[in-house]
């Protein structure tokens, strides 16, 4: 494909310009410099980057979150492998600011590296901090992380805007049946694969597999079904709707998963609590969330709509993100519930929401657009190709693929017969990226290692690869499924 090549050549002679000077410090060049350069230059390199990955992705008919991914993973493995040290730092992760909280403590950056890291793995990230630019590529490898947990909060809630409570409603028990078996199936397939193919893993470490491989991907299906005209059908209302309870089904099951691993073990008082925990926050979001909403409507009244509501939302979400955090569950919990409690019948200040220029999605969008491509770009970056020459880390990955796959297929059993259910098991079937999330959770936890986090990451990018001509497919051969006339 010409197109491709040549923007590929362009685009990479102009993507090396903004990642090489990422190293060079103040020092080096004997003149000062803002210290805040390195990190724009970084970041925007990230971000370049991300959009190659993003232009080729749209031009091959693939979702966005693919081309950002494997952008990434080209990046993390072949920069490695040339020795630079900023993608050294990043491909480590979690474990860097690891290490560095070990040095803040008082033991020997070495020693800490070789804790944390063990092995022959610590000497690369040694080289790469004691460098003479080391205190620089900290520093933009910690603004890449928190934008990156930003990009996150801000995609989750935005799920949860698109999440109508009343459609929810209407589709009912059935789309339940399907979301209580599209999480059950594969969590205890899951399970199954890594008790018996990796039985040197913890406890921990199989729960939060299993956590991860129930997630569902609503925004691909949801692609997939307005392509074909489909999104209006009866089974398209059940798969969508499945999807939205398998996304809090979902997030509940992480919370449980991660209070067992915080407690240390699996205990009835542990799960208990947090399932309790969690079912609080929820009541609380829920009654306390609209009042909060109202009050801040009403002092922020005076000013422009757009500024009102951009406002509001920035708040409303963070708050609700800290608090999840604050009682124990993961902040994306608290992100999904303001999205589900925030809409802009709100903002009666400024007159019937219908006739505003701008909705909330509207203008949170900017921001999700700049910094969710920044958290899968370093996904991929963490996957560490080289972790797929073992072949026990292959047959794992195989393994957990056909379970994430079976698992969801036969959550359509929950669908009524005169659905297509093959349609709406497949419907459930891409993990993308609330998938993505769950696993960089459990590697920022330690429970995942880098090798099952490349596994995981495989699965989640063979299941949305498979998921849009599979289902295209099965719907165009299934009369039963076109849009009501």
């Amino acid at each position: 494909m010409p197109w491709l090549k040549a923007f590929l050549r362009r685009g990479a002679t102009a993507g090396w310009l903004l990642l090489l000077p990422v190293p060079v410090s103040a020092t080096t060049l004997g003149r000062h410099t803002d210290p805040i350069a390195p990190v724009i230059l970084g970041v925007t390199g990230i971000l370049f980057f991300a959009l190659l990955g993003r232009f080729a992705a749209r031009r091959l008919g693939q979702p966005s979150v693919i081309g950002e991914l494997v952008m990434g993973i080209a990046m993390g493995n072949v920069l490695y492998f040339f020795g630079a040290d900023f993608i050294t730092i990043l491909r480590e992760g979690p474990a860097v600011f690891d290490v560095m909280g070990l040095t803040l403590r008082g033991v020997e950056l070495e020693a800490a590296a070789r804790q944390v890291l063990g092995g022959g793995d610590h000497a690369r990230l040694l080289q790469a901090l004691l460098g003479p630019a080391g205190p620089e590529l900290i520093q933009v490898a910690h603004t890449v992380d928190v934008f990156s947990r930003y990009g996150v909060i801000f995609l989750l809630f935005l799920v949860g805007l698109e999440t109508s409570v009343e459609e929810m409603r209407r589709v009912g028990w059935e789309s339940a049946r399907v979301a209580v078996i599209g999480v059950a199936a594969p969590f205890v397939l899951g399970f199954a694969v890594a008790r018996t193919l990796m039985p040197e893993l913890d406890l921990n470490t199989d729960l939060f597999v299993a956590a991860t491989l129930g997630a569902t991907s609503v925004g691909i299906t949801a692609r997939v079904l307005r392509d074909l005209g489909r999104s209006r059908s009866a089974t398209a209302r059940v798969i969508l709707g499945a999807a939205v309870m398998d996304d809090i089904l979902g997030l509940v099951m992480l919370a449980i998963v991660s209070g067992i691993i915080v407690a240390g073990g699996v205990q009835v008082d542990t799960v208990a609590s947090t399932i309790l925990l969690a079912a609080l926050f929820l009541a609380a979001a829920f009654w306390l969330g609209p009042r909060f909403l109202r009050l801040a409507v009403w002092v922020l009244r005076r000013l422009d709509i757009v500024e009102a509501k951009l406002f509001v939302s920035f708040l409303f979400v963070m708050v609700l993100a800290w608090f999840a955090n604050f009682v124990g569950l993961a902040t994306i919990v608290g992100a999904f519930a303001a999205g589900v409690i925030l809409h802009d019948a709100y903002f009666v200040h400024w007159g019937d929401a219908r006739e505003h220029r701008f909705s909330i999605r509207d203008l949170v969008a900017p921001l999700e657009a700049i910094l969710v491509p920044i958290f899968f770009v370093l996904m991929g970056i963490q996957v560490k190709l080289e972790s797929f020459f073992d072949t026990r880390v292959l047959v794992a990955a195989g393994a957990l693929l056909v379970a994430a796959v079976l698992g969801k297929v036969l959550c359509g059993l929950g669908a009524r017969r005169e659905h297509h259910r093959l349609a709406v098991g497949l419907g459930m079937m891409p993990r993308g990226e609330v998938g993505l999330i769950f696993a960089s959770i459990g590697k920022s936890l330690g429970v995942i290692s880098d090798s099952l986090f490349s596994a995981v990451v495989l699965m989640v990018v063979v299941t949305t690869l498979l998921t849009p001509p599979l289902l295209t497919r099965v719907l165009r051969r299934a009369p039963g499924t076109a849009p009501p006339g």
